[in-house]
């Protein structure tokens, strides 16, 4: 975050009845990204108390207005100040409670809260004056929230008790809060009310020492942020002092910031990023968030200010750089949003049919989410330039090496930085292979420990088998068909889970993927817990077919099935193990040595396994 110095900020404390006419005339305003009001009367009754008697309520944080940075603003809620008004201070900090002060004693309208229940009502605050004097209440027991027309009723809605107008509230010394800035009106009827009784106005005026000069005086801690506070140093102090509530997004900052211009940016995303793609084929990509669109619309605008940089003569080492961190999203501006977004729409809708070619379909089975937002942003700067085959081959090579050199967990943003211009580069023939394909390794040994969908490369075999032509061992239809239309095509055992714990067999190798491929539930029921040599000619019975039109089914998920009939453990995996190194070497386009040498594999992290059949 950009440092705050000394000369950016000051601290000093204000008056609250100065800041409540600040909230009233619309001075002090709120910035659309503040959530609205939600305090419950008890809380209400609580910070009253304490201002009552002088006790600390916490700090008000605010930014002045005027700056670079500029947010849509609203009135805090109740306030009503002339339409136009431009505030002179955002609060940042201290809403719930300003809001519950200026509404409980300076708007002198009924306050609109809610119960602990969450419950809507509607009341006034008011405070027993002898209650307060007694010594033996306590401060927030004294205090009270009438219903509207200020009469309590009971369950049968019988009146128990009618404060409705001022005699009864004076003869019931119930003073009501929204004087408490401005007292004397009350002050006088009270007085005429009790005809100046002398021991009345000695209450009184014990009252007002008490209760009501506490809140004339009271002081407010007011920490005022200068008008050049860069957005994202905003952003942060925001989410430091707001820990009490929902985690403030970039999006909704920008929603903010983009509104000061009359752009609705959280309509645009749904009414015009996230329709476009609603269609069934696009539904690999439905899981995409507005935080990812906008990464990949700041790597599009970074990387075009880094280009007009170099254009200009800009030298190497000043170049603006190409990034998608929280720093630049903040520095997104609305024109280079409103640029980029619908090319990042079609990058998106490119990026679903070039995952559809890699045979990725089903969100379930996607092996990184988040390289997604590096593939659209490059999808739309190359353009047309992405679309050849030798483009494609390209990409696909720069894809694999991510999924099966897993690159694309933790924290991603320098290498989305580094993908953009690598692979546009690499597609134009301007620069060579990519970083991430440099980086990206794939261990033989890694394939033994691929037991879960939790794991992206788990995902990747999964995909690469269906790439491969898998089809169904009993119909022969193809399995991406096949999952198209039924879901119930999962990740099931070739040898038994049953058969290989009776067989004696290790674990850690019939439970992993080695071992598994993509089948139908049907199929998964047929073959059971039975020997492979059992099964087999079960399949071909149910198949209808000949024993070898079975086999070329199995073959298809680059199995042996000839070793399958022997049921011989050692040589199919080895064998298929085999098979799947060369896909994977294959789609990586690196040599990938296996030596044979995995040992003994402990079935370790299987707790988080997901359930799956045998």
């Amino acid at each position: 975050m950009a440092a705050l110095t000394d000369e950016a900020f000051s601290i000093d404390k204000r008056p609250l009845r100065d800041l409540l006419r600040q909230v009233a005339e619309g001075r002090a305003q709120l910035p659309e990204f503040q959530r609205g009001w939600v305090w419950p009367h008890p809380n209400i009754t609580a910070l009253l108390a304490s201002v009552s008697q002088g006790f600390p309520v916490g700090t008000v944080m605010t930014l002045q207005s005027g700056g670079d940075v500029r947010f849509k603003h609203r009135p805090i809620e109740g306030a009503e100040p002339p339409p136009g008004t431009e505030p002179e201070t955002l609060v940042l900090d201290g809403q719930q409670r300003l809001t519950s002060l200026f509404q409980s004693i300076k708007l002198g309208k009924p306050v609109v809260t809610q119960d602990l229940r969450k419950h809507r009502v509607t009341g006034w605050f008011y405070v027993d004056m002898r209650a307060v004097l007694d010594g033996q209440t306590d401060r927030e027991d004294a205090i009270r929230f009438l219903p509207e027309d200020r009469i309590v009723k009971n369950f049968r809605s019988e009146v128990l008790e009618d404060y409705s107008t001022r005699e009864k509230e004076c003869a019931a010394h119930l003073f009501p809060l929204n004087y408490v800035l401005d007292p004397d009106e009350w002050e006088s009827d009270f007085e005429e009310y009790w005809d100046l009784d002398k021991e009345k106005r000695q209450l009184w005026k014990a009252f007002e020492k008490a209760f009501i000069k506490p809140f004339a005086h009271y002081q407010v801690p007011v920490i005022s942020l200068g008008r050049n506070t860069a957005r994202q140093a905003v952003c942060q102090v925001f989410e430091n002092v707001n820990t009490g509530g929902v985690s403030l997004t970039v999006f909704e900052l920008l929603t903010a910031t983009f509104a000061a211009d009359e752009f609705d940016l959280r309509r645009h995303w749904e009414k015009e990023v996230r329709a476009a793609w609603q269609a069934p084929e696009y539904r690999i990509i439905k899981d995409v968030s507005n935080t990812d669109f906008l990464q990949s619309v700041t790597l599009l605008a970074t990387a075009a200010r880094r280009d007009d940089a170099e254009a200009s003569g800009v030298a190497e080492e000043r170049l603006p750089r190409i990034g998608c961190k929280r720093k630049d999203m903040l520095e997104l501006r609305l024109d280079e949003y409103q640029r980029f977004a619908p090319l990042v729409v079609q990058g998106f809708k490119r990026a679903a049919k070039f995952l559809h070619q890699q045979f990725v379909f089903d969100t379930r089975f996607l092996p990184y989410g988040t390289q997604l937002i590096p593939l659209a942003a490059i999808l739309a700067f190359a353009g047309e330039d992405a679309q050849s085959a030798g483009a494609q081959h390209k990409l696909a090579r720069w894809y694999w090496c991510g999924v099966f050199g897993e690159l694309y967990g933790g924290s991603t943003e320098t290498r989305f930085s580094h993908d953009l211009p690598d692979v546009v580069g690499w597609i134009r023939g301007t620069s060579g292979e990519p970083r991430t394909i440099a980086a990206a390794e794939f261990a033989p040994s890694r394939l033994l420990t691929l037991r879960t969908r939790n794991s992206a490369a788990y995902k990747g075999i999964y995909a690469l088998l269906l790439k491969a032509g898998a089809m169904d061992w009993r119909t022969g239809e193809k399995a991406e068909i096949t999952g198209y239309f039924d879901e119930s095509i999962d990740i099931h055992h070739i040898f038994p889970k049953v058969w290989c714990e009776e067989a004696g067999k290790d674990p850690g190798r019939y439970n992993s993927i080695v071992n598994k491929t993509p089948l139908t539930a049907r199929t998964n029921r047929i073959i059971g817990g039975n020997a492979p040599s059992d099964y087999l000619v079960k399949l071909a019975k149910s198949a209808e077919s000949a024993p070898e039109v079975v086999h070329g089914h199995i073959r298809s998920h680059l199995v042996a099935p000839e070793l399958m009939a022997l049921d011989d453990f050692h040589a199919f995996f080895a064998a298929r193990k085999a098979a799947l190194l060369a896909q994977v070497s294959s789609e990586m386009g690196k040599v990938i040595v296996d030596d044979g040498a995995d040992g003994p594999v402990r079935d370790e992290a299987d707790s988080g396994e997901l359930a799956e059949a045998r």
